[in-house]
């Protein structure tokens, strides 16, 4: 039986593109060994200097630290990963490379598609090093292995989610410029105004308001739970509503705002 067509372009033929596309935005890495140090090197540096360098002065001992402040790294290095997602599409649309893909009989979905795929790579190769280092270290794994996993698993998931909006601001935006103000302006907070580093309560009563209610803290805490075999609260579900209703809302604005600027 064919694959079923929508709009002339096969389901197969979707997955194809999609993968093709994801395939050549992995093989920049090799043009560009820089990529290489941002996915790897980048995010090892900040869970070594936040660890041995706030460590000893917020939990009197950077060992405790490390069982602390590992999950709340993770989610915050899946957070910044995106910015790529923002970039590679804007930088695209400049140099017209978009324009190229428009002329080739290509799913348009596969374009968005295959850049996400190729960031989700990079999302789980810097999950696998923050994690070894980290293990290394002397953090241990209080919910054996089926808390680890899971606790990656929600990670992972966070960081694909945060794809979707990283990729509205990267079509919308007119340079990299702007990109780069917009994305920081908005995941400087939502990553530091979370119980990454501190717990919520340490914080004003106007910051802990934000605190708790930020999806990163609700992600950090049910990745903090999984991680050290801790009673699950309300914390995962949170961190699930919170990825479906950010994919809800982004990933239907980024494909609509694709397809009016090409």
């Amino acid at each position: 039986m064919s694959a079923v067509a929508i709009g002339g372009t096969t389901h197969s033929n979707v997955v194809t593109n999609t993968l093709t596309i994801a395939r050549r935005n992995l093989l920049h890495i090799k043009a560009t060994p820089e990529q290489l140090v941002e996915m790897s090197i980048q995010p090892l540096m900040f869970l070594v200097l936040f660890v041995y360098v706030f460590g000893g002065a917020i939990a009197s001992s950077s060992t405790t630290y490390l069982q602390f402040a590992l999950p709340g790294i993770l989610v915050q290095s899946v957070a910044f990963l995106p910015f790529t997602t923002a970039i590679a599409l804007n930088v695209d649309f400049q140099r017209g490379v978009i324009d190229r893909f428009r002329s080739l009989p290509i799913a348009r979905s596969a374009v968005i598609g295959g850049r996400i795929a190729a960031d989700g790579v990079r999302i789980v190769w810097s999950i696998l090093l923050i994690t070894g280092l980290g293990v290394a270290l002397g953090f241990r794994f209080g919910g054996g292995a089926v808390g680890a996993i899971g606790a990656l698993l929600v990670v992972t998931a966070f960081g694909l989610t945060m794809c979707w909006p990283m990729a509205f601001i990267g079509i919308t935006a007119r340079t990299t410029e702007s990109v780069n103000t917009w994305g920081f302006l908005i995941i400087l907070p939502l990553t530091f105004v979370s119980s990454a580093f501190v717990p919520p309560e340490t914080m004003p009563g106007w910051l802990q308001t934000f605190a708790e209610w930020n999806p990163v803290t609700a992600v950090i805490d049910a990745t903090r739970q999984l991680m050290h075999g801790l009673p699950l609260n309300d914390a995962l579900v949170r961190s699930i509503v919170w990825m479906i209703v950010i994919q809800a809302v982004f990933a239907p604005l980024a494909i609509a705002r694709y397809r009016r600027r090409v």
